[in-house]
């Protein structure tokens, strides 16, 4: 059964997401799972700058970023999990929009991530989300397979996707 979206409530994560979220993203092939750890500092350190999405108590999708200390005009993306009940809704996008509006983003024109070129709904997600701004996405690789990842992970683009202003 979908949800409407008048039922998704989106939230800043706590630490009690740490747990929930290493499960739905370990749901959600392929995406590359963390350690519990790992997303507990996601659901604290960065609680700010991600989203967490529930319906009926259970978490049905989350964004990690964080600001770039280096770069304070710009949000990184780490990660995008939607439960497979939720996918082809928008959620992704909407968590996206919750994001740059969020106080935490104050002064951000800029949003980064890295995708793996084979990945096509992610690109057609940040393609749509920047077309939706109105901006520009520009992209090049960033870690190679074989000199940052040993020859065991696909190539990661990076993409930027600004100015825009939220």
């Amino acid at each position: 059964m979908q949800a409407n979206a008048a039922t998704l409530r989106f939230r800043q994560p706590t630490a009690e997401d740490g747990y929930a979220l290493n499960q739905l993203v370990a749901a959600s092939p392929p995406l590359d799972t963390n350690s519990v750890y790992c997303n507990l500092l996601q659901c604290t350190h960065f609680a700010a700058t991600s989203v967490a999405v529930e319906e009926d108590g259970h978490l049905v999708g989350f964004i990690s970023a964080h600001r770039i200390p280096e770069k304070p005009d710009t949000v990184f993306v780490w990660q995008v999990v939607v439960d497979k009940s939720q996918r082809g809704r928008g959620l992704a996008k909407k968590m996206l929009m919750e994001i740059i509006k969020r106080p935490a983003c104050e002064g951000v024109s800029f949003l980064e991530t890295t995708i793996t070129p084979d990945n096509d709904a992610s690109w057609a997600l940040f393609r749509s989300f920047a077309r939706d701004l109105e901006t520009e996405l520009n992209h090049s690789i960033w870690f190679e397979k074989e000199a940052h990842f040993g020859g065991q992970h696909d190539s990661e683009a990076l993409l930027r996707i600004g100015p825009f202003s939220a």
